[in-house]
């Protein structure tokens, strides 16, 4: 099994940076796919963005150009960097590990990304 550890959330104001960082336990490229999901409180957590084993990347329209998920392999980590934050960009963020070989997904723990106006 893999555990996940997130960092790099935290409090920004609007138009302003921030980089996540999702650090496995395991080789993440055990699994089909790695990705981040966010969750604002209220509302159902939703994909932001994912990238595949072999490299290809999808991104939720209301992300596309200014985030970006990426890779380090050697490091087993999986970041996504986020540039020209909203306030509606507000939510905690998930790491996600899809269709590893043991048929399990994982989840990291969260972190909270607040944008303020």
């Amino acid at each position: 099994q893999v555990q996940l550890v997130e960092s790099g959330g935290g409090l920004v104001q609007a138009g302003g940076s921030l980089r996540l960082s999702c650090a496995a336990s395991g080789s993440i490229l055990s699994f089909n796919a790695v990705g981040w999901y966010r969750q604002a409180p209220g509302k159902q957590r939703e994909l932001v963005t994912a990238v595949s084993r072999g490299g290809r990347t999808n991104y939720a329209d209301s992300v596309k150009g200014r985030f970006a998920i990426s890779r380090d392999i050697a490091k087993n980590a999986v970041y996504l960097q986020m540039y020209s934050l909203k306030p509606e960009d507000t939510a905690v963020y998930y790491c996600k590990l899809s269709g590893g070989s043991d048929g399990d997904d994982y989840w990291g723990q969260g972190t909270q990304v607040t944008v303020s106006a």
